[in-house]
């Protein structure tokens, strides 16, 4: 403490892509600023990227965590241009852009066209065996349910069975809006997952209608793929994870591994914006400015002394655990080779896995020839008894899946297991006005700035994002005459 430096410090807590991404823009806005700023960014681990991890082995890729982003929000893209590597960037492999989803034990595709919760055209669903006949005429008569007039929050659950019926909920919402989230779908707010739905309804009184009017405008583009928009998903050559290598090689002097934050504190003798950060068995960090780019539990812990209101509304928001286990096979080890992207488990189905991906035929070169990288989701707010497993059980769970969905018999060449606890943050409904009120709450400390997947998404582009305003802040802050 009482230390003397001629600039400003400035303490990043977390080195996931939030944290990168902040600790990134904070040297860039420097140097554009002819600023001088220490950055230090601290992380509780011995590596960077939190949930990204890319593993390469053999000449296989494996995603331990998100392999790909949205190309539609601008932040990683435009990041990766800052970085000098957006040449890497390739888009997913056309001939496989389909989803399928399992019914009663087998593989069936979603409907062309199907997005997410709602058909944009009729044709593909009459054609479908997904749905029961009742369940088709449910969905047929969406654009006459009249729209709700009231501006409340509502669940996904509650959303789409008053749209479009009880089947759509259990057969493709559920498993694929909630599986993203990893959440339960009677929880899930629809407003902060999925606003354009409920843009949709209040603009056209109808999701088919809203919908349809899209695709006109991008000429019928949507037709080509079923439950995400696959043409719109990007990855880089070598895997998600370099992005994440690219930042730590960028920002190499300013990270401090093995850096677990246990409390921020005023800076006491002075009164004024500074602060503490102590870590746990290390030095005390003086910082004229932090961004906290930690989980909203562990955020709590470490403000607890100086701001008990807002640690309380951070432990208000709720995580879900997940898993994933990637497994290697060769081609020849499946009976008819898979062609589409991956499948997801609706719940009613009472399997042992979420959903599951080839990764291999997602992306070009993820694998040797010849060979298959595959990969299973594990866990989350509906399955989360399944985190109880060790690794050898969830490897063993997911051969067993593929096993039985796709009748590989062949034991996997490689298997990795990786775990996430608390990781996924749960938008429970509600949550835009929990998150109104915590950033309310953390306006009144200076220079203390919030920034994570629990605020405003959790997507890469959406972590990028928040981490990015909240350094644009601090340089704002900072540039203001003392």
């Amino acid at each position: 403490m009482g230390e003397r430096r001629g600039y400003p410090r400035v303490v990043v807590i977390g080195s996931g892509i939030t944290g990168l991404a902040a600790a990134c823009r904070l040297q860039e806005g420097a140097a554009s600023r002819a600023m001088l700023i220490e950055i230090k960014l601290l992380e509780s681990s011995a590596r960077c990227g939190g949930a990204l991890e890319t593993v390469r082995r053999g000449g296989f890729v494996m995603e331990a965590g998100a392999d790909s982003f949205l190309a539609e929000k601008p932040a990683a893209r435009n990041l990766a241009e800052r970085l000098g590597i957006s040449s890497e960037l390739i888009n997913t492999q056309e001939q496989f852009r389909k989803t399928l989803v399992v019914r009663l034990g087998r593989l069936t595709p979603i409907p062309e066209g199907f997005s997410l919760m709602a058909p944009t055209w009729l044709g593909p669903m009459w054609r479908s065996n997904l749905f029961s006949l009742s369940g088709k005429l449910r969905i047929a008569i969406e654009p006459w349910i009249p729209p709700r007039t009231d501006d409340e929050d509502e669940s996904l659950a509650a959303f789409v069975t008053r749209r479009l019926g009880r089947e759509v909920l259990e057969r493709v919402a559920q498993p694929l809006a909630g599986g993203i989230y990893t959440a339960d779908p009677a929880t899930l707010s629809v407003r902060a997952t999925l606003p354009r739905f409920v843009a949709m309804e209040r603009e056209h009184g109808s999701l088919i209608r809203g919908l349809q009017g899209a695709a006109r405008k991008r000429n019928g583009q949507v037709r080509d793929t079923s439950g995400a928009r696959w043409s719109l998903f990007l990855s880089f050559r070598d895997g998600i994870g370099k992005i994440v290598e690219s930042l730590a090689e960028q920002l190499d002097r300013s990270v401090q591994y093995n850096a677990r934050v246990t409390e921020v504190m005023r800076l006491p003798e002075t009164g004024d914006a500074r602060w503490l950060v102590r870590c746990a068995g290390g030095p005390v960090l003086e910082a004229d400015a932090v961004i906290c780019a930690a989980p909203a539990y562990a955020a709590a812990e470490m403000i607890e002394g100086v701001a008990p209101m807002l640690a309380a509304k951070l432990r208000g928001l709720s995580y879900a655990s997940a898993a994933t286990v990637n497994l290697t096979y060769r081609t020849s080890d499946f009976p008819q080779p898979p062609n589409s992207f991956g499948f997801v488990v609706p719940i009613i189905e009472q399997r042992k896995i979420i959903a599951g991906s080839f990764s291999s035929l997602k992306f070009a070169g993820r694998a040797p020839d010849g060979m298959i990288v595959a990969r299973a989701f594990i866990g989350g707010a509906l399955q989360s008894r399944m985190m109880d497993l060790d690794d050898a059980q969830m490897a063993a769970a997911a051969r067993d899946e593929f096993r039985d969905l796709f009748g590989v018999a062949a034991e996997p060449l490689c298997t990795y297991v990786r775990r996430w606890p608390n990781s996924m943050p749960q938008y429970l409904v509600g949550h835009g006005s929990r998150v109104s009120e915590i950033e309310k709450e953390a306006r009144q400390l200076d220079n203390f700035i919030l920034a994570g997947a629990y605020l405003h998404g959790v997507g890469i582009p959406d972590c990028i994002a928040t981490g990015e305003r909240a350094a644009e802040a601090v340089l704002a802050r900072l540039a203001e005459p003392r």
